[in-house]
């Protein structure tokens, strides 16, 4: 069992071969953008096995050190990101770092606070956030968290995702303003490297 040494170049591999096994799927299917794809990743299965979770999230702390950022917490547009909070908020607090987690609700709480965020009522205003996603295809999703995040007065300064399909939303996210990070490509995945 690999220990949470960060950036230990054994621990993507491994990521990579839990996505091939768990999450990568040939057949016919249409993305979150509306486009056609020949294959799907559900990276789902991947974040809520605890090893993928554990890799995720040991990854994206690294990811994060490196690049020198320091938000005041992690999270994104559900379903796709809440295990992958839950998993980085967990590696930060190994690394000695409390990093709380949040969830963006696709339609805004229909009763009580009518709230479109989740976990950040004790954020403080101009918060500094990262946000989180499984697979990023053109950008839109991680852009969609964004909005209501910047609407809800917080600051978003990075988006990491956790399988980049190379489709464009790195020149998207990055014409935003936004750093982008991706722990691996789709190209790594089908190759095993």
């Amino acid at each position: 069992m690999p220990t949470a040494q960060n950036g230990h170049p054994d621990f993507k591999l491994r990521l990579l071969e839990i996505l091939r096994e768990r999450s990568y799927r040939e057949g016919d299917f249409t993305l979150a953008s509306g486009k056609k794809s020949s294959f799907y990743l559900d990276v789902k299965e991947t974040a809520l096995d605890p090893e993928g979770a554990f890799l995720i999230g040991t990854l994206a702390v690294a990811t994060m050190e490196e690049a020198s950022l320091k938000p005041h917490a992690v999270g994104g547009l559900t379903l796709g990101a809440d295990p992958l909070a839950t998993a980085v908020s967990l590696a930060a607090f190994a690394n000695g770092r409390r990093v709380p987690a949040f969830i963006v609700r696709k339609q805004p709480k229909d009763h009580g606070t009518l709230a479109w965020v989740e976990g950040a009522k004790t954020f403080p205003k101009g918060a500094e956030l990262v946000v989180l996603e499984d697979v990023t295809t053109t950008g839109g999703s991680s852009l969609k968290a964004v909005e209501k995040l910047e609407e809800a007065g917080f600051k978003v300064s990075a988006i990491i995702t956790v399988v980049d399909r190379l489709d464009g939303a790195r020149e998207v996210i990055e014409g935003r303003g936004l750093k982008f990070f991706s722990l691996c490509t789709l190209p790594e995945i089908r190759s095993g490297s």
